[in-house]
């Protein structure tokens, strides 16, 4: 019995050592999130496992969180789902019921992009979907899913009788990267006829070139997402080349021709100082990340041979954008959280926004988390998700 009860105080002690954390004090519901975050850290150290034995590859087991997540798309009395392929991409829309509109009435729509590290996540997933019938609810908007470019077509927007005016894209985490490049691509495309009036977009990732900004020290460690397995999603993103990954754990990952373009991602520059706090500012090392041939072009060499040209390009890193592709933009919501690697991304872009003239409303949460906003259901529902989605949904109501 004795031996039972040291037994089972020891699994405790052990468990108890493995789920805390030191969370900060601004955050709040501490223990809801240190077990929240656990639960995925046990998933990352099985993938972790599952990949070093050769079992499967590490984004192949963390796609369980999505298949746990999914839900079936179903339609009631306030919202209409409806699964639709856009030019060969999978889509959900969320219309809004009958008894909801008007006839002949144009409604909003908003082009929602889902997060996920670019390889994660879906937009069946249960906190996206509600996401989307709070939208549809809410504003009487049609929300779209993917798709973009076809989904802005004008018998496309006729045919779900949206006013053609009114129309945002928005997107969290790895889709407000998406968002962001999108808008930027629209404005820049002269075939393009219909323009975007807002962007929305949610504790975003923008850059890629410095990865020890201040809030990648300050939250290196952070749930829900560590500096760790971010620096993964990048590389992944780039290369399945593990080089690339060791290379950007240590923020030597850019070439001498980054150095033009640092500037854009300088934070003594662009952050306040307030978000700057006691860290000092030391531009990434350059030098080592690309190999080139004598003409300029990339080519064989011992050097590990990285992705320059996509590293560097504003369709992955949309801060690097120069301020005349900035200037045209439409007005934007960016929301950061206080204890996210990516919260200096989203601050950045917001103040290079403001200087090229764009009306930028800037939401910061001193007690939010990185993905924040997805925990609404039970049982990781966090009561910050409902004032950040009540938040978000109020601005598109005022802006679009």
């Amino acid at each position: 019995m004795r031996t039972n009860r040291t037994i089972l105080l020891l699994f405790a002690a052990i468990t108890a050592y493995y789920v805390y954390l030191p969370i900060p004090g601004q955050v709040e519901e501490k223990w809801k999130l240190m077990i929240t975050d656990s639960f995925f850290r046990s998933l990352s150290h099985l993938a972790d496992l599952c990949e070093l034995l050769g079992l499967k590859d590490y984004m192949g087991v963390m796609m369980f969180i999505t298949v746990m997540e999914k839900v079936a798309p179903v339609t009631d009395e306030r919202v209409q789902v409806t699964e639709e392929v856009f030019d060969g991409v999978d889509v959900v829309v969320y219309e809004p019921g009958q008894q909801q509109v008007g006839a002949g009435e144009l409604r909003r729509a908003v082009i929602y992009l889902h997060g996920g590290g670019w390889c994660l996540g879906s937009s069946r997933m249960e906190p996206y979907d509600l996401l989307a019938r709070t939208t549809v609810s809410e504003l009487n908007a049609v929300d779209v899913y993917r798709g973009v470019k076809y989904f802005l077509q004008e018998h496309v927007l006729a045919h779900y009788s949206v006013d053609p005016a009114r129309i945002a894209v928005s997107g969290d985490s790895a889709g407000g990267n998406l968002a962001a490049a999108v808008a930027q691509k629209l404005q820049q495309d002269p075939e393009q006829l219909v323009a975007l009036k807002a962007q929305a977009l949610l504790y975003p990732v923008l850059q890629v070139l410095d990865l020890n900004t201040p809030s990648y020290q300050q939250n290196q460690d952070m749930p829900i997402l560590p500096r760790t397995l971010m620096v993964r999603f990048w590389s992944q993103y780039f290369t399945s080349d593990k080089t690339l990954f060791h290379a950007m754990m240590t923020n030597s990952h850019n070439s001498a021709k980054s150095a033009q373009l640092l500037k854009f991602v300088n934070w003594s520059s662009y952050l306040p100082e307030s978000f700057q706090g006691a860290y000092r500012y030391n531009a990434p090392s350059l030098g080592a990340a690309v190999a080139e041939m004598d003409n300029g072009e990339e080519g064989p060499s011992s050097r590990p041979l990285f992705p320059f040209q996509a590293i560097t390009d504003p369709r992955a890193s949309p801060l690097l954008a120069p301020e005349g592709c900035l200037r045209p933009l439409p007005k934007a919501y960016i929301l950061t959280c206080e204890y996210d690697v990516l919260r200096d991304d989203g601050v950045m872009y917001a103040t290079r926004l403001r200087k090229a003239g764009v009306n930028v409303t800037h939401r910061h949460y001193g007690a939010g988390f990185h993905g924040a906003l997805m925990f609404t259901v039970w049982p990781t529902e966090f009561q910050i998700a409902h004032r950040m989605t009540a938040d978000y949904i109020a601005w598109l109501r005022e802006n679009l």
